[in-house]
Parts: structure tokens; sequence; C-alpha cells
């Protein structure tokens, strides 16, 4: 996996990708290809490979030794601005005022397999046999500076992962002020800048513009990585479709302030760097210290959407998300909050988890309300004991009666954060993250705790660790509501440490509270939530298997936030509720058929108010869920397949399949009614058999049919079929269940 040529070159390779690398006449580490596989590499390719003829007209000359070499324009993985290279680099370094240019020769190297996974912080992970890894140390012996980087590949996927450190290893302090984790530099394709971004409510749309010379960029400085953008970019080819066209995705594994960019110079070059936001960052690195960068992940396919699609799922299913819930059923849950909101005793609860039980759920989720003096999201956060008007007999008591119920049980904690008329807050107003000047930011009625304090973290957990101990909870539900402003912490400054450094140690902190939890109790599933989608990140799947994607539970919307994440992430971190309708977040009624056949793709849930529910609905919940137990393992790990155009926003239709594509499962969804519609009849399954023959919803039909001509459309209601047509009106849906019966040679 790992070819070493005449230690000059390194070639990182499997079935799918090459990605290969260079020693230049400077003695830095450059970029060569990242790409289709190209098999071993010969003696004669890498001359081919390393012959480069550097621009002349304006540029500089990089060292009097070689007055031909120049950094403008030549592919780097560590570029540095200012060395003969204008433009923005992946690390500015600096000697109290002194900006260092700095210059990391290639000093030595080392392979090995597999990839430990470390709780600490979040990053990749792999067995022996799962990965190689390739360590290079480049050194600035004037600088007196040291940089580890490792790049590793993974065993039948097209993905590389990038983690690198620097050290001092000199008499001075340095300052860190940029410090990207990962580059990568290509030629222009008629490329698009692809991003997922959009707002409360509605995260993760698709956003594709074409590349032109400048700078593009997406990023959050809002301590978290974001409602409005996220860490998952790309860049495809224009003519890119769902199967066909090349497609580069870039990934960073965090969940704090980020940065995303792509440049392109004059010559059509184009650098991809991802990594911390520079803004309102930078790092003391005493002599001797080390700083560590967030891993970064790029992955490459030539086989269009669906390509990226199925490697982002397959790297972060095998690769980051934690070991235990692998391929593991992830239990049906019924979540109070919009059944109740904030109004409901132990009464209520348990009447609500009988009913779901009886409907076929698995896991009853209490929501925000159960602790302190909690009637409105105004208060208590920070005292995590149970309210005593809700629960006179205890917060243990109502577990066991949830267990009795052969339920398990999952309660929600907002653990970054305090109410202002919290006992915490009251005996501890300097845990809160605040600028000591009189002016404060108050944002939902709550304050940030300042998770950069050791302190404040461990105990948060004590807190939280009596309630799971008292209940033997099975679930937690994350959440963080409020987004940081006047970033300040008291327990920097009185340990003298710059401001500067404190969004990444709030989210060191954040990571060391999972950490702790974990280890304690390490068969807890805990899902991720900040206002729904604003942390959706590899950071977070590390320890939390699946994330709320969206405090709107709407259908409609959940399809095109569904259909974006999916780009980065697999369908298996989904947390989809099946809600009330007409829907509070957007007010639209769409039937219970519509949103349970949304909800199915990815772990399942409902979140609505059951006794208010017809006996029929309550009967095809029971059926729905009934069906959904039978292909859960298909609906939560198979492999995804969008089959027609994200940009067709009228349609979409999603399809899963399992290894063999002996079964598959259809989601066809119409949003809005046509008048007598000129649309195809057909829809085309690129991924069938033409040798087999299928059962389509009981109707045997041959694979060379499906193959050619397609699969036909629910028939669509069109003011005179009332007798035949199979959907009708707006926001409609249909299932298609097909199964492979005969093999045909």
């Amino acid at each position: 996996m790992i070819e070493i040529i005449n230690e000059t070159m390194f070639h990182l390779y499997n079935e799918k990708i090459s990605y290969v690398m260079t020693v230049l006449p400077n003695q830095q580490l450059g970029h060569v290809y990242f790409g289709p596989a190209l098999g071993k590499i010969e003696s004669f390719d890498q001359i081919y490979l390393d012959k480069k003829v550097n621009k002349s007209a304006g540029t500089v000359k990089f060292f009097d030794g070689n007055n031909s070499f120049t950094l403008a324009d030549r592919y780097q993985e560590l570029p540095i601005y200012g060395t003969t290279d204008f433009r923005e680099g992946a690390l500015t370094i600096f000697e109290e005022e002194t900006p260092l240019y700095t210059d990391f020769k290639l000093h030595s190297f080392r392979c090995y397999m597999g990839k430990v996974r470390n709780l600490d912080k979040p990053a990749s992970f792999a067995g022996e046999n799962e990965s190689q890894s390739i360590e290079f140390e480049l050194v600035d012996a004037e600088r007196e500076l040291k940089i580890d980087m490792t790049y590793t590949i993974f065993r039948g996927l097209g993905t590389i992962a990038r983690k690198q450190k620097i050290s001092n290893i000199g008499d001075e302090a340095r300052r860190i002020e940029r410090f990207m984790s990962g580059v990568l530099e290509l030629k222009n394709r008629d490329f698009e800048w692809v991003h997922l971004s959009g707002a409360w409510l509605k995260e993760r749309h698709i956003k594709a513009t074409t590349v032109s010379q400048g700078t593009m960029s997406v990023g959050s400085l809002k301590g978290a990585s974001g409602h409005q953008h996220n860490p998952f970019v790309a860049l495809k080819e224009k003519s890119t479709s769902n199967d066909h066209g090349y497609i580069y995705g870039a990934n960073l594994i965090y969940s704090g302030n980020f940065l995303a960019q792509v440049e392109m110079d004059e010559w059509n070059n184009l650098r991809l760097m991802i990594g911390m936001h520079p803004e309102h960052f930078s790092w003391k690195l005493d002599p001797g210290e080390t700083f560590e960068s967030p891993e970064s992940i790029f992955t490459f396919s030539n086989l269009g959407m669906n390509g990226l699609i199925q490697e982002s799922a397959q790297f972060v299913e095998k690769h980051i998300i934690p070991p235990h819930w692998q391929e593991r059923e992830r239990p049906i849950v019924f979540n109070n909050w919009e059944a109740t909101y904030f109004d409901f005793d132990e009464e209520k609860l348990l009447s609500l988890a009988k009913e779901s039980r009886s409907l076929g759920m698995e896991c009853f989720v209490l929501d925000d309300g159960w602790f302190g003096n909690r009637n409105s999201d105004r208060s208590s956060l920070g005292d995590w004991t149970a309210n005593n008007a809700k629960f006179p007999k205890g917060i243990g008591h109502f577990a066991q009666e949830i267990h009795a119920l052969d339920l398990k049980l999952g309660i929600w904690f907002e653990p970054e954060m305090v109410s202002p008329d919290s006992k915490m807050y009251q005996e501890h107003p300097e845990w809160v993250v605040k600028h000591p000047y009189n002016r404060i930011s108050i944002g939902r009625g709550q304050y940030v705790l300042d998770f950069a304090n050791p302190i404040v973290v461990e105990s948060i957990f004590q807190a939280m660790k009596e309630i799971i101990l008292e209940t033997n909870l099975d679930y937690i539900k994350w959440d963080m509501n409020r987004n940081i402003t006047e970033a300040y912490s008291a327990y920097l400054a009185e340990n003298g440490i710059a401001q500067t450094e404190f969004y990444h140690r709030y989210m060191l902190g954040v990571y060391k509270l999972y950490q702790k939890i974990l280890s304690a109790f390490p068969n807890i599933l805990i899902e991720g939530c900040a206002g729904g989608g604003g942390r959706y990140d590899l950071g977070i799947l590390f320890y939390s298997p699946q994330i709320w994607p969206s405090d709107d539970s709407d259908a409609v919307e959940r399809l095109t936030i569904q259909s974006g994440t999916l780009l980065g992430y697999p369908m298996s971190s989904f947390s989809n509720h099946v809600s009330a309708s007409p829907n509070h977040q957007v007010d639209r009624h769409t039937s219970l058929t519509f949103r349970q056949h949304t909800a199915m793709f990815g772990p399942l849930g409902y979140e609505l108010d059951l006794f208010s529910l017809s006996t029929e609905e309550k009967q095809k919940i029971k059926n729905h869920i009934e069906f959904y137990k039978q292909h859960r393992q298909l609906l939560t790990f198979g492999t995804f397949y969008q089959l027609n155009s994200v940009e067709k926003q009228n349609e979409v239709i999603w399809a899963v399949h399992d290894s063999d594509k002996q079964e598959i499962l259809i989601g066809f969804y119409k949003i809005l009614a046509e008048a007598n519609p000129a649309s195809e009849e057909f829809f085309h399954i690129p991924f069938l058999d033409m040798t087999r023959v299928y059962q389509v919803n009981g109707e045997r039909i041959s694979g060379r049919i499906l193959k050619n001509l397609g699969l036909r459309k629910p028939y669509q209601f069109n003011a005179v079929n009332h007798g035949t047509a199979q959907i009708q009106g707006d926001f409609q849906s249909f299932i298609y269940h097909i199964q492979v019966v005969e093999n045909k040679e």
C-alpha cells in the first residue's frame, strides 16, 4: 500500500486511489498526484512524474544555488507564504513579533500498519490489516522547529487521512497563528466548489459555484462547526453526474471554528486547504512543547456524486464511528419533546411510554425539562438534579418503570451551558465564558460554561455520572443551543494563557467530557445535537454514532437536508423523527405516510402526541415499525444511492441496497403535484443486474427490462384516474421493495 522509490518518491495506493509525494529540489515535501490508482510506479515513471519546468515570468527564485527553481507554482504538501510562494500558506508562526519564513526539509520517515483509537481527541482509526501510514519528520534547523506529518491510506477506500504536529526544538518561545490541517494541490478540471450551507432549520443544502481565479471559502467562528456552513467541502467537475466524473471531498475531524478554502492562481493551479480557523487563534509554543492540529481527510471518486457518497459513508462507518456501534442496531426511539414540551409529570410520561411500547418503539427519550426548576428554556441549566415536582419518587424510580416496560431510557442534557438562575452560576460565576467588561451578551437566556477550565468539565461529569448511575441510563441526547460570544476565560487569564487559545481549548474540554463519559460507560449511546444540526461533523461522530440533523423535523425539508448531509456523512448517522402535522417548525401539513417514508432512511424515531392520533394512524405506525424492523440493517447500514439529480427539487429518489445487491429499498418522493405531468414515466437503477429476475412489490420483472427500460414511477393523479393513481396531491411518497428471486446466466 506504500511504495518508496529511491527514498525520494512516496506512493500510497490501493485498488481505488494513488497519492504521490516527492522530495523537491529544496528538500521540502512536494505533492505530485491524487486520483485513480496508478499501480506500481517504475523508476522511469518517477523521472517522468518529477519532470517539471517552473514558470519564469514574474517569479522569484527560491535559493541562489538553483536559479531555475521557485515555489510559485510547485505543488506542495506544506506550503508556506512568503518564500517565493505568494498564495496563502498552511503555517504562520512568529517569534515575538518577527515572522518566521520556515524551511522544513525532509529529515526522515517511517511506515507502520494500523491506527490506534484514542478517546483523548477525535481522529480516524484502523486495525493492523486495515491501513498503512507513513510519517515524515520535517526539520527547519535554522529556526529550530520540527513537524511530523502522517498520511494514512485505508484498505479498499478512496480516502487519505492526514495528521500533523509541530514541535519547538529550540530555546525561544514561538507563537502559531495559522496551522491548517490539510492541503491538496490540483490542476483545475473545470471544477465547481461544493459546500453544504444553510441556516438553523435548513442546514447542509448543497451549493455549487464555478471555481475561478481568486479564493473561495466557507467557515465558522461560532465556537462550533455551525448551522451556516459545514466542514465538508468538495471539488467536482462541472460535468459530474450522479455516476460519472471526478470529485474530491475534504473534511475535518473537528467540531470547533474551521476554515475551508480553495485558491486558484494565474496558471489554473488549485490549492484546497482545510483546518482550524486562524481568526482569533494563536498558540504559544514554548521550548520542548508540541501542538497537534485536527486530522483532515481527502477522498477521491471518479464515479460522481454517488461515488463520493459511498466512499464517505464507508470511511466514516469503519474508521470514525465508535466500534461498539458499527453495524449495531439502533433503537427506535420515542422522544417526548413535541408531545409535551415542558408540561409533564411522571404519570404523563409513563402513559406515553406505555403507548409507545405498544406501537413497537424501543427507547423512551426524556427530553428537556426534567431537572432543576426547568419549566421553560430560561432556567436551571447546570443544575443536573431531577425536578422533585415532576418526579416525586425520584428519577431513579421513573427509570425503573421505563425499564420494566422493556424500554431503554434516554435523557437530554445540555452540559456546556448554564442558566443565570442556577445554583451553579450563583456559586461559580467565574465558570462562565464572558469578558470582564460590564457588557455581556446572553443568548437563549443562558451562558456558555468555560470548558477550557478542567475543573468545570470535571464538575459537569460528576453531575451527569450521578444521573447515569441512578437511572442505569442507555442513551444521552447531548444538546448545545448557544454559540460563543465575548470569548474570554477567567481560568486562562489566571494561568497566564492567551485568550486566543480559548476556542481550541474549549473544544478539547468538550472532547474530554466525552472521553470521561465513554470511559466510565463505554456502551452508552450518545446522540449529538446542537440546536439541531449546528455541530454535525466528524469530531462529534467519533464519540456519538448519530446526530440530530436539524431542529426542523418537517419531512419535506428533511429530504433536502439529508440529501446534502449524505455527501459527507453516512445514513446511519441520522436521527430521524416522525413528528406531528401540521409541522411545529414550518406549519406544513403532510401525511403520516409521507413523514414515515422520509424518516425510514437511517435510525428511526417518533416525536408527537400519541394520544391525539386516531386508531387508524396508530395502526399505520405499528405497521411501519414492523416493516422497519424487518429491514433495519438495510435502512441503517445499506449502501445508499441517489437515483435522481440533487438539482431536481420536485422529485427525490433514494435507494439502499445490501452488499450483494440482493435486496433493495427505494423511496420515491413527489413534493408538489403537477397538472398532467410531462416527466419521464420510468427512472433507472444503474446497479441492477441484467442476468437476474427481480420481485418488485410482489411483481416479477426481469433484470433486462429494469436495466434498459427502468422502474415505472408510481401512477400519479391527473384528474381522471381516481381508481389507478398511486400518489395524489402534494407531498406524496411510494416505497419499492425489490428482491432477487432468480439468477440467470
